[in-house]
């Protein structure tokens, strides 16, 4: 890229951003994506276009891609650096009366479902009572995967693609997977994946 375009570019990040806090929290327009990357400006105006003007989903305190559902944007705690994991096609956050963390450094691959609460199974019409889920820093959640309520992941755990979480691996270091998910892999720093 050269000089002259790469100062435009410096000159009209700060108007970008002034922007973009008409619609997102500040908190979430910081971080990787926007100190040295365009990704978040981008992710930030399509957002913008998708959900408050044509009204095509919900509008989030954060930019957040039309195919990931989150329910409730101020019930999901994360670092500005991970925000990458809003743009993952057919993400489904379901924490409308529940909370999600997601630990700094995790990934969540593409159609991953995290539930807070399921249906009660005795009357469909309602919820059980919310279970925080809790993802610790640096994990992965492979495509396809399902945390249920209450599950919490130790740092460094990666899920394995199409596995459904239904108990807690707090431990971290670890590789899980199937159905139900089960400890298949303790990593190490001497141990390739």
């Amino acid at each position: 890229m050269n000089e002259r375009i790469k100062s435009l570019i410096f000159l009209a990040k700060p108007v970008m951003k002034a922007v973009l806090t008409l619609f997102f929290d500040r908190r979430y327009l910081a971080g990787r994506y926007f100190d040295n990357s365009l990704s978040g400006y981008l992710w930030g105006f399509r957002a913008i276009w998708q959900r408050n003007i044509l009204r095509l989903g919900r509008p989030m305190p954060f930019p957040v891609g039309l195919t990931c559902r989150v329910s409730n944007g101020k019930r999901i705690l994360f670092h500005p650096d991970d925000l990458n994991n809003f743009q993952s096609p057919g993400t489904y956050l379901q924490n409308f009366s529940g909370t999600i963390k997601l630990g700094h450094g995790c990934y969540i691959g593409p159609n991953v479902g995290i539930i807070t609460s399921n249906h009660d199974p005795l009357d469909l019409d309602n919820h059980l009572p919310p279970k925080d889920v809790e993802i610790g820093e640096k994990c992965w959640i492979g495509m396809n995967s399902v945390l249920l309520p209450g599950v919490v992941l130790g740092p460094k755990t990666i899920v394995g693609a199409g596995s459904v979480v239904t108990k807690s691996f707090p431990e971290g270091k670890c590789i899980i997977a199937g159905n139900p998910a089960r400890k298949i892999k303790i990593l190490s720093e001497n141990v390739p994946i």
